[in-house]
């Protein structure tokens, strides 16, 4: 039997702790029907492989077809499943990442608005994301499919999945809504130390 090297992420919260932003029934698909088909997918692609050893983030940045594909997609969700919280109506970053936010966008509700267009406006399948570059600017890219921002050097802080599995039984094809609800769950005290 082959060794399993990467498990299903824990999720550090319950699959109903995200509603009525994130469904109970979506938690339980999008992690645990799709992360995990990608987890599977990735050690069954990984077994002989020269990247076997490899962290996931080192396999991302060096693989291609179908093991860049499901080790993208695990390291995307676990960014992702990773970086909520329970709902709160104020929410917002604080310290050096609000700072740098500031900085960088004009304000929190100018980089909002930013994101969610970019969300909002990738064609297709894929991720929008915050990231840092080397000097700690941050900028945010849209990701088509599994890519991931530390293919281009970037470090990963934030990342709305546009993928329509991640909202269409909550929101069907509306997914600006989806992407505007987000605010509400993201735990910034995770993408502070992401930056840190």
């Amino acid at each position: 039997m082959a060794n399993v090297k990467f498990e299903l992420m824990a999720l550090p919260y319950s699959e109903d702790a995200l509603e009525p932003v994130i469904s109970r029934q979506t938690i339980g698909c999008h992690h645990g029907k799709h992360l995990l088909g990608y987890v599977n997918n990735l050690n069954g692609l990984l077994v002989g492989s020269p990247l076997a050893n490899l962290p996931l983030e080192e396999i991302v940045k060096e693989a291609e077809g179908g093991v860049l594909n499901n080790a993208g997609q695990v390291l995307n969700h676990e960014l992702y499943f990773g970086q909520f919280a329970a709902p709160k109506a104020d929410n917002h970053p604080t310290g050096p990442l609000a700072e740098a936010i500031a900085r960088d966008f004009g304000s929190f509700d100018a980089f909002k608005l930013e994101f969610q267009q970019k969300g909002a406006t990738l064609f297709g399948s894929g991720w929008v994301w915050l990231s840092a570059d080397n000097d700690g600017k941050l900028v945010i890219t849209q990701e088509t499919n599994a890519a991931n921002p530390v293919q281009r050097g970037l470090k990963p802080l934030l990342t709305f999945d546009v993928w329509e599995h991640a909202y269409y039984l909550d929101y069907q094809n509306r997914r600006p809504d989806h992407l505007v609800a987000l605010w509400q769950i993201v735990n910034w005290q995770v993408v502070a130390s992401r930056y840190q």
